[in-house]
């Protein structure tokens, strides 16, 4: 997750390296028996929309209630906070508390508390299943999802209006509609990014829409399987070689060029998320959304889940502050809080009860995307090689579709080197 379904790689150079919050500006430490420290990465994209202003609050009220503990936060850009965080365990000064994009090659060093130890049976039990499965190491939950997104196929209603177009629920009837696109001179009838940014999102949507997906029915990587294979000779054969997916090869295009083009109108399809949604509606592009359109091979009335993603919380052992962090974490979990956070960015909730709490609220689209949530299937996260792996086929699906390229082969070598990735691991 550059981030994976909802970060933004702006956060950098509008925020610098570091956003120090509540006089916290070093990684020295932990502080005294009553002060917990949380790294976390930064979601605002200026400092007007930055995180700073919800965790000032929560940190404050967090303290009026328990006078003995302060939250000193510390705020850092997605592109950063991983490998930060990394340096400063390993360095003995890790946070008591990180929201970040990964969690497990800590929780495989032992390095975490598991929820059982830090939240009530009803808190734990309160995450949506698919996000708690995917924050659990066997059995046992280590990531908190924080806050989530599902993918949903966006078209531009203006343009599907001008081509006489109504939604695609199936490949054929994608690839019907991007050559009417074609036809009526829309310059990027389907935007497929298979960039380097975040191609492992598009080729699992995709996978998925076929039977497929990176992993096998006991969890095991199956990169290589016949439904991907299948599904990436479609791709390359039916939207790639007739010129179905704009002037821009997809291997070379990155999910942050194609919103911007589908924000100025350019684009007729693409994957998005809820907050791409919304930042068209505020320039006038009306956007519908439909459920990923699925292979003409599959059985009828079969239902692909969505693709999902959240993004986690995590508690540190190394400073023995577990009654501490126990209560912080049950404190900013509360319905309220959570929504607040999420509302702001245009995320889902990760628990049951808060996403019930605000679901009233929500707009049609929104809803729609709450919805998929709750069946998606997420990314191995759980798997320590998963950042080796997905690092691995964001570098290299993109050449399953390319001119000279062969997706048996390119899929064959990057499930090679994921298998060895995982014995690492």
């Amino acid at each position: 997750m550059q981030r994976r379904i909802f970060r933004t790689a702006a956060v950098a150079a509008v925020l610098g390296l570091l956003v120090p919050l509540s006089g916290c500006g070093s990684d020295s430490g932990a502080g005294d028996d009553g002060t917990l420290r949380l790294v976390a990465a930064e979601y605002g994209t200026s400092q007007a929309t930055s995180s700073k202003v919800f965790w000032d609050k929560v940190t404050k009220d967090f303290t009026a209630t328990h006078p003995g503990i302060k939250v000193e936060v510390q705020l850092l850009p997605w592109a950063d906070i991983d490998r930060e965080v990394s340096r400063m365990v390993k360095a003995g000064k890790a946070p008591d508390i990180a929201l970040m994009g990964s969690y497990s090659d800590f929780a495989a060093a032992g390095e975490l508390y598991s929820a059982d130890e830090l939240l009530s049976i009803s808190a734990e039990a309160n995450f949506l299943q698919p996000l708690a499965e995917a924050g659990s190491v066997g059995t046992t939950l280590y990531g908190l999802p924080w806050v989530a997104s599902s993918r949903l196929l966006f078209y531009n209603e203006g343009l599907f209006k001008q081509a006489g177009l109504e939604a695609p629920k199936n490949w054929s009837g994608l690839k019907s509609a991007a050559k009417a696109l074609k036809d009526k001179g829309v310059k990027t009838p389907y935007a497929l990014p298979l960039g380097p940014e975040e191609a492992h999102a598009e080729a699992m949507i995709w996978g998925l829409s076929n039977g497929g997906g990176y992993a096998d029915s006991a969890g095991r990587y199956n990169l290589a399987s016949d439904q991907n294979i299948q599904t990436f000779r479609w791709l390359k054969d039916n939207l790639v070689s007739p010129g179905l997916t704009g002037p821009v090869p997809p291997s070379q295009l990155n999910r942050a060029d194609a919103f911007a083009a589908f924000l100025r109108g350019e684009v007729g399809m693409l994957n998005g998320y809820p907050s791409l949604w919304h930042e068209a509606r505020a320039k006038g592009i009306g956007v519908g959304t439909v459920s990923m359109p699925v292979s003409d091979t599959m059985g009828a009335g079969e239902t692909p889940p969505a693709v999902g993603v959240a993004d986690w919380m995590m508690a540190f052992k190394q400073h023995g502050k577990r009654t501490q962090i126990g209560k912080f974490l049950e404190f900013v979990y509360q319905d309220e809080n959570l929504a607040d956070f999420a509302g702001r960015y245009h995320l889902l909730p990760s628990t049951v009860s808060a996403s019930d709490s605000t679901a009233d609220g929500l707009e049609k689209n929104d809803v729609q995307f709450l919805t998929a949530l709750r069946g998606a299937q997420l990314y191995p996260v759980n798997d320590p090689s998963w950042v080796e792996v997905s690092d691995t086929i964001k570098r290299n699906i993109g050449r399953a579709v390319e001119p000279g390229g062969d997706p048996k082969t390119v899929l064959e070598d990057i499930a090679a080197k994921a298998n060895e990735a995982a014995k690492r691991h």
